[in-house]
């Protein structure tokens, strides 16, 4: 199971970027667990200094707005 940190304040485009990964984590049948972490010291712990940041599996891939569904799909990959 991979897990998934969405990071930011809970500002309009970090809640959309948990909700395309929670969908595209459901069309794909691949568990994640996905967190929302909202507290700045731990968010500019991982270098995070645009939001919406997004860490997988410990490992930062996005920051500075929403992701298209094409990267979204990457980073949930298929469970095969």
């Amino acid at each position: 199971m991979k897990n998934i940190k969405v990071l930011g304040p809970g500002c309009r485009n970090c809640e959309m970027t948990a909700k395309v990964i929670a969908h595209a984590a459901e069309e794909a049948g691949v568990e994640i667990e996905l967190q929302k972490v909202t507290d700045i010291t731990e968010i500019m712990g991982y270098g995070v200094m645009s939001t919406p940041g997004v860490v997988v599996d410990g490992q930062v891939v996005h920051s500075g707005g929403v992701p298209g569904p094409d990267l979204v799909r990457q980073w949930v990959g298929d469970p095969d």
